[in-house]
């Protein structure tokens, strides 16, 4: 059954390591715990799957500084 969950939550965010970052994320913040976590991921991944539960915009990559100004001169 969570195969197909996956599955279909798999279609809506195609990435797979942003797809379990968000599964995480949502499981983290609705799991009540008189409930089991298995059952919360499975709602969670269903919820994906409609479309309730998707990651925004991803935040934009800033360059790594150039290299020049990373060289340390001798003291003199």
């Amino acid at each position: 059954m969570r195969s197909k969950l996956v599955y279909e939550a798999s279609l809506k965010i195609e990435n797979r390591f942003l797809l379990a970052t968000t599964t995480m994320q949502a499981t983290r913040k609705l799991h009540v715990g008189s409930t089991r976590t298995e059952d919360t991921v499975n709602r969670v991944l269903a919820e994906v799957g409609r479309g309730t539960f998707i990651h925004g915009e991803l935040p934009e990559i800033t360059p790594p500084p150039p290299i020049d100004l990373l060289v340390i001169t001798p003291a003199a």
